[in-house]
């Protein structure tokens, strides 16, 4: 029996990893799906270590390359990306593989003969990523080539561009994403708020948490919140609070300075 843990913030990638590994033909059991790095980090101090992780890049709170920097990761990873290969190549001898989103079963049943392959021959199971390649990494995936200056939604029947300009933040709500403009509009979006972070411009917009990804301009007051976490006051406000996990306090009040 192969114990998987799963790192994944997008629960539709979470169930399909889960499928494709029933139709892999290797017995195996998930022990957990985890969203963020914060909750990786505790899961890791609190449970045995896995036989397998397959860990998603970015997921809800930052980069899953951070987990290595604040705990121990000594078992074999296979990192599952939606980003193109120039910037996994500096780190794929690192790890045991990489799987590109969508992830092809064949591809999967490859990487599982290749770990299959490497425990048979006492390979040591373990992410050896150095701190200096970790640093190379975060600033390779956060800098993509090019940035969207607008961004196709829907209104009624019709679809139109909104300049990123134009935009107050992008959040969650009923399993669709919406665009808020900063003159109160509301607007569908056809992408996941991952995609959408991936296409702007990470000096004008953050992600705040799995539901929120806010232009700066829409930050009107940061509060201290309980378990060093902030509370993010936004315009137009929203309905729910906007929380940030201490794990990206340092992170966001940096990106704040810029």
């Amino acid at each position: 029996m192969l114990n998987v843990l799963i790192i994944e913030d997008e629960p539709f990638a979470q169930n399909e990893l889960k499928r494709l590994l029933q139709n892999t033909g290797f017995t195996h059991q998930v022990l957990a799906c985890i969203e963020s790095v914060e909750d990786a980090v505790e899961w890791f101090s609190a449970h045995d270590a896995p036989e397998l992780v397959f860990m998603d890049i970015q997921l809800a709170d930052g980069l899953s390359f951070e987990i290595f920097t604040q705990t121990t990761v000594n078992v074999p990873v296979i990192f599952t990306t939606a980003y193109d290969a120039y910037a996994i190549q500096a780190f794929k001898v690192n790890s045991i593989d990489y799987l590109l989103k969508p992830i092809d079963q064949q591809a999967l049943n490859n990487a599982l003969q290749k770990y299959e392959s490497l425990k048979t021959h006492r390979v040591p199971q373990k992410a050896s990523l150095t701190l200096e390649q970790l640093d190379n990494l975060l600033n390779m995936v956060q800098v993509p080539k090019e940035y969207k200056s607008k961004i196709l939604v829907k209104s009624g029947d019709q679809l139109k561009f909104i300049s990123l300009n134009e935009v107050a933040y992008f959040y969650s709500e009923d399993n669709e994403v919406l665009l808020m403009t900063l003159d109160k509009k509301r607007y569908v979006v056809d992408f996941s708020i991952d995609q959408v972070a991936g296409m702007v411009n990470p000096k004008l917009f953050f992600r705040l948490n799995r539901g929120y990804l806010a232009n700066k301009d829409s930050i009107v007051k940061i509060h201290k919140h309980f378990n060093s976490r902030l509370k993010i006051e936004l315009v137009p406000q929203t309905t729910e609070d906007v929380l940030i996990s201490r794990v990206k306090v340092s992170d966001f009040l940096e990106w704040m300075e810029l």
